[in-house]
């Protein structure tokens, strides 16, 4: 309470406008006080980034450039591009204090059209599909167990894929603190599982199990598509390196502890995945690694048997877990551009009962179930990578557009520019080669996505039309007397 006072007590100090502008975001404060620490700011991002990726990414990684060396390397690179990519959100998130993550940025630097375009994106293409990819990762472990020697049917996968979108969207509508638990505890169960992986890695090492690391780079397939291609999947297990910039207004001392997360959360999440590599391959060969349909239950049936049964129950957790923090900070980027009156506002209002952002948090669960049905785990990943790559490469060259039209901003935290100049040029290279050498029907969908937008922003942002208001009026009120959700300024009074 004493800080409340305290706050309150600053908040009389400045003009009428600061304290207009406090009023206007009450709301987010009410949602989730700042609750958020340097340790669970850690365990966000570690527990967010090291989900499903590393459990499925290994064998797409080395399908890509077909050998162990360059594998390993393309892991180690994957994490210095994760890094540099959150040390240009640290400065950001620092001179843009607001919640939603790439949003505000792209406001503030080009206006409101991209901004518009990335959460459309956002919320028809990147975090859906991404959901969908961990849960269909999650039914893949939970159910390999069963269907030992064999693949289990496309239909149970599917089925239990849902099933786990549906507990995830429930648990998180209910409740902040509720998925702030689940996150620790799912976070605390795949560091153990990372830890027996990489152990009993080691001691493999130290009994001489080197074989698979001889010649490392014979054989190996290297070419711009194929290293690009590489990188998708690497990429796509660290992705989640920005998700603490989603929820910056619910950061303890966001100065210090926004950077200090990334500095010390990403480096821990590289070491970790180049040594689980290590671990796979002193145990399969290449060839066995591309065969595996689970490649960490192969290893565990090699390495741990008898208590196999730990690996796949683990990474379960894990990819729960990843699964969790993806919808935990997903809700809010809905819940901010419905705030700007870019989205449909019945998705920006809070519910009465568990101050939580419900009607978004379903609405990505429906779209993510959406997802599944066609979608396989390979093509899922590469339509994810090129869609959400445009906006990390807008987000960082937004950084270098605001280092000269918005010079009187404040920034806390200010990088050397050579920082985001070398990610937006590798952002370029990311999304133009797997389009240029190895086209695929995926991205030409994912363009017309996005470009689709910009049809939805000219009809009902930019223009306002009022037979859409009359149309979603009625629907807008019957959803908020189902979900007992209201508009943020009500909840103000």
């Amino acid at each position: 309470m004493g800080e409340e006072s305290l706050k309150r007590r600053r908040g009389e100090d400045k003009g009428r406008e600061d304290r207009q502008s406090i009023q206007s975001h009450e709301p987010q404060k009410m949602n989730l006080q700042k609750q958020v620490g340097l340790i669970s700011g850690i365990c966000m991002i570690v527990g967010t980034i090291i989900g499903s990726g590393i459990f499925v990414s290994p064998k797409s990684v080395l399908a890509n450039v077909e050998a162990v060396g360059p594998c390993l390397i393309v892991w180690a690179a994957c994490g210095v591009l994760a890094t540099l990519g959150a040390l240009c959100f640290a400065e950001l998130g620092t001179m843009i204090t607001k919640s939603g993550g790439e949003y505000p940025y792209l406001m503030e630097a080009f206006g409101p059209i991209p901004a518009f375009l990335f959460s459309w994106t956002s919320l028809l293409v990147t975090k859906p599909s991404s959901f969908a990819i961990i849960c269909l990762s999650f039914a893949e472990y939970a159910s390999a167990p069963f269907y030992p020697g064999c693949d289990p049917p496309q239909a149970v996968i599917k089925c239990l894929a849902a099933a786990a979108i549906v507990v995830i969207t429930i648990v998180n509508s209910l409740s902040v603190k509720l998925g702030s638990y689940l996150q620790n505890f799912l976070t605390a169960a795949k560091m153990i599982i990372v830890a027996i992986i990489i152990v009993s890695g080691i001691v493999l090492l130290a009994q001489g199990k080197t074989d698979n690391f001889k010649d490392s780079f014979k054989g190996s397939k290297i070419s711009i598509s194929s290293i690009s291609l590489a990188f998708y999947n690497g990429l796509w297990a660290y992705d989640g390196w920005n998700q603490l910039n989603y929820i910056t207004e619910e950061l303890k001392n966001p100065y210090r502890n926004l950077p200090l997360s990334i500095i010390i959360g990403i480096p821990l999440v590289t070491v970790c995945y180049v040594l689980i590599n290590i671990s796979y391959f002193t145990v399969m060969t290449s060839t066995e690694l591309l065969q595996s349909q689970a490649v960490a239950v192969t290893f565990g049936d090699r390495v741990l048997y008898p208590a196999s049964w730990i690996v796949p129950l683990f990474v379960v957790f894990s990819t729960l877990g990843s699964a969790n923090g993806t919808c935990f900070t997903a809700g809010r980027l809905v819940y901010v551009a419905g705030r700007e009156g870019h989205m449909l506002k019945v998705l920006s209002y809070i519910s009465v009962k568990h101050l939580t952002p419900a009607p978004a948090i379903i609405f990505y669960g429906a779209i993510a179930i959406i997802y599944i049905i066609p979608g396989d785990i390979d093509t899922l990943i590469n339509y994810f990578s090129f869609a959400v790559w445009i906006f990390y490469g807008l987000t960082v060259l937004a950084l270098i557009v605001m280092r000269f039209t918005r010079k009187n901003l404040r920034r806390p935290i200010k990088i050397p520019i050579i920082i985001p100049v070398i990610v937006t040029l590798v952002s370029i290279v990311l999304v133009l080669a797997p389009i240029i050498s190895a086209p695929e029907l995926a991205y030409l969908y994912c363009i017309l996505f996005i470009l689709s937008g910009l049809i939805v922003y000219a009809l009902f942002v930019h223009l306002k039309f009022d037979w859409p208001q009359k149309i979603s009026n009625p629907i807008t009120m019957h959803l908020q007397m189902l979900l007992e959700v209201v508009p943020e300024e009500e909840v103000t009074e």
